[in-house]
């Protein structure tokens, strides 16, 4: 019998961690307008690691990544600039 052996790539790993950090923000925030937007990031997040296809964290990624901006522009404070530079990094990627 043989194994089915899945190849990783660190790109789309990459993604998924910053992805993963930016759910975990959006959850801590719990805005209300947020709310779809985190349930499908946690869905594709999931998805990602059953198939790992990166096809829905790019989507998604690029919709939390406009959303973590507007909210840093009324309050700077509450979204650390590292979070948005690891996310816009990790898109620029594809």
């Amino acid at each position: 019998m043989a194994e089915t052996v899945t190849v990783v790539d660190p790109k789309s790993e990459a993604l998924e961690k910053a992805c993963s950090n930016a759910l975990t923000k959006l959850e801590k925030l719990d805005l209300e307008p947020h709310a779809e937007l985190r349930e499908k990031l946690a869905w594709v997040i999931g998805s990602y690691n059953y198939d790992k296809n990166p096809e829905g964290l790019v989507e998604f990624g690029e919709k939390t990544l406009k959303a973590l901006l507007a909210y840093k522009k009324e309050k700077p404070r509450q979204v650390a600039k590292k979070l948005i530079d690891d996310l816009e990094k990790a898109l620029a990627a594809f």
